[in-house]
């Protein structure tokens, strides 16, 4: 594949986790899920998730160095966590 495609790609997919993120704090949350720490945390999880993607637009690599695979590892176990949190918190099961 081009680089250039790649890179910008992944200089797509960060503006993406931006956009989400700031969707996620303007989010009205349902009242199980409004309060908690989980949702304050949410919007910087995603603009972490973001950074990610900029910093693999410079290595070239999701896995290397191995410290961003583990922030990306880190970032999808948080959403699911969050996800978890949000389905209990609105009622959901």
């Amino acid at each position: 594949m081009n680089d250039a495609f790649v890179r910008g790609f992944n200089l797509g997919e960060a503006v993406l986790w931006g956009v989400l993120a700031l969707l996620t704090l303007l989010w009205r949350a349902p009242d199980g899920f409004a309060g908690t720490l989980w949702r304050r945390l949410l919007p910087v999880g995603f603009l972490i998730f973001g950074v990610t993607d900029l910093i693999e637009r410079e290595t070239g690599a999701w896995w290397r160095p191995w410290w961003l695979l583990m922030l990306k590892v880190a970032c999808v176990a948080f959403f699911y966590f969050a996800w978890r949190r949000w389905r209990i918190g609105s009622g959901t099961r």
